[in-house]
This record gives structure tokens, C-alpha cells and sequence, in this order.
């Protein structure tokens, strides 16, 4: 008897794919953001934030690699940055948020029942408990510098993150490129995924004009570890437009099955969150 096979094996279709972009030249923009800024790599757990730390370490093994830890990530998310921080050997730092997400949605009446969201005051915003103050912290001990894994196509065409990296990259052309570029193509390669921040710091995204595909093509060719939480959610039928490596209550995608993706997955961990914010059970 000959078993039963297992279907269409998408790492190997992936190794497959051509590499669309030229990886000297962004080795050479991660060498130049470093010697300008100092800082450092953070890495979610998630596949692009993989590829740019990869793609780092080629320049500088030693480059700093911080994770923001909301307090609310999935266990694999956790397991999987202590394994690459171990086996890669990494200059490796936790940044946790203070106070944790779960502290400030329990601090919001709004998830409790018979109350709005905004009856009660949250003890901190998500943007400067999550993001803001970690960053601060992180850039105080390792400098101005940051590299991460976000990517334009994320948003849709003319907003969020598509219009933070384009209105940059009009902004660098306008600042340093006279007549150094002579195509649109050169310019996004010499210019772009670079953002100047108010606060004077300056992130660089290695991989802002990737597509999915790109990278997992780069993860695939290179036989690169990936979270396992991708292939326990496709599992669990989410769509490839909704793999990604987010916090157990993400507000963003509660309403796109999220809450019904954990409670299926994680029950125990569901259970444990429904008893501090009773409303996620709508959401299922």
C-alpha cells in the first residue's frame, strides 16, 4: 500500500519563486542605516520581521534585536523569538510594555457587560504602552536607529502604511536626490523604506516594497525557520491575507474571525481571557 500523500508542499513551490529584488543593494542601505543610526533590529516573530533580521545579520551579527512584548502574545510567538534568540545567537533584549495590553483593555469598561467602551478611562493608551514607551526605552539604550518588517502592500493604496512609505520616499527624493537616480525603479532602491521620524529617530524597512509571496520565497530558498503559528492557523482555515503574528486581542481583526480563530485554537486561553474582558464573546 502507498501512502497517501500529502498535497502540494508550499515551501518547496516557494523556494521556487525568483527573487525580485536586489539583495546587495539592500545590504548596502542596512550598512549605511546602521553607521548613521545606530539602533536596532525588532523582531515580532513574525516572517518579514524574520526576513530583515536575517537579511541584518549578514551585514552586522552583533546588531541589536529588541521584542516588544505587549504581555498578550500567542505561545507560539514566545517559544519561537527564545528559539531563533538561542540558536541564531542573538544580542537579544525583551522590551516589555508597561502596563501590559490585558491591563489596559481590563482598565476599559467597555469590555465588560453593560458597560460602552469609554464609560471608564484606560490606565494607558495602546499606542504609547504597545508602541511609544518601548520604543523610547529601546532606542535610549541602542540609539536613533530602527529596522523593521513592515511592508507597504499591508495597506491598502494611498493609506496607512502605503502612504507613510511613499510620502517618505517623495520626501528623501525631494531632500538627496537631485539627479543621482535616473528611473523611478533606482529611486525606490536608493531611497525608499526609509522614514524620518518627529522625535528624530529613523526606521528603515528592508522590506517595505516586498510582496507576501517575496517573503516567503526569501524564508523558503533559505530554508529559514518560520513561527509555527502560521501553519496552526491556516489550519484553523484563516486566509493567507489574515496570517499574521499579532497580539491574542487585536482590536484591528476581532470583527475578521480573530476571536473565533483563538477560541478554536487556543480554547484555554480564551476561556482565561473571557474572564477578565466578558464581551470577546461576541466576537465569536
Amino acid at each position: 500500500m502507498t501512502a497517501t500523500p500529502d498535497g502540494l508542499n508550499m515551501a518547496v513551490l516557494n523556494s521556487f519563486r525568483p527573487a525580485r529584488h536586489d539583495l546587495a543593494s539592500i545590504r548596502t542601505r542596512i550598512a549605511a542605516h546602521l553607521e548613521d543610526n545606530d539602533g536596532y533590529v525588532a523582531f515580532s516573530g513574525g516572517k518579514d520581521s524574520l526576513v530583515v533580521l536575517h537579511l541584518a545579520l549578514s551585514v552586522e551579527p552583533n546588531v541589536p534585536v529588541v521584542f516588544f512584548d505587549s504581555g498578550a502574545e500567542f505561545p507560539e510567538t514566545y517559544e519561537f523569538v527564545q528559539q531563533i534568540a538561542q540558536e541564531w545567537k542573538l544580542n537579544f533584549q525583551v522590551y516589555a510594555a508597561e502596563p501590559s495590553l490585558l491591563e489596559i483593555l481590563a482598565s476599559d469598561g467597555g469590555w465588560q457587560h453593560g458597560n460602552r467602551a469609554g464609560d471608564h478611562s484606560p490606565s494607558a493608551s495602546l499606542q504609547d504602552a504597545l508602541i511609544a514607551e518601548p520604543s523610547r526605552r529601546a532606542h535610549t539604550d541602542h540609539g536613533p536607529g530602527e529596522m523593521w518588517g513592515v511592508r507597504a502592500d499591508e495597506s491598502a493604496k494611498g493609506t496607512g502604511r502605503w502612504s507613510l512609505y511613499y510620502s517618505n520616499l517623495a520626501l528623501e527624493i525631494e531632500r538627496s536626490c537631485r539627479s543621482c537616480c535616473a528611473t523611478k525603479a533606482e529611486q525606490r532602491r536608493a531611497h525608499g523604506g526609509s522614514i524620518a521620524r518627529a522625535d528624530k529617530t529613523r526606521a528603515y524597512g528592508p522590506v517595505w516594497d516586498w510582496t507576501r509571496d517575496d517573503v516567503w520565497g526569501y524564508i523558503a530558498r533559505r530554508e529559514l525557520p518560520a513561527n509555527p503559528i502560521y501553519d496552526k492557523m491556516r489550519g484553523l482555515g484563516v486566509s493567507e491575507a489574515n496570517l499574521r503574528v499579532s497580539h491574542l486581542v487585536d482590536g484591528h481583526f476581532l470583527e475578521q474571525g480573530r476571536a473565533t480563530w483563538l477560541r478554536r485554537g487556543w480554547p484555554t486561553l480564551f476561556e482565561e481571557i473571557a474572564d477578565v474582558l466578558p464581551r470577546i464573546r461576541e466576537y465569536v
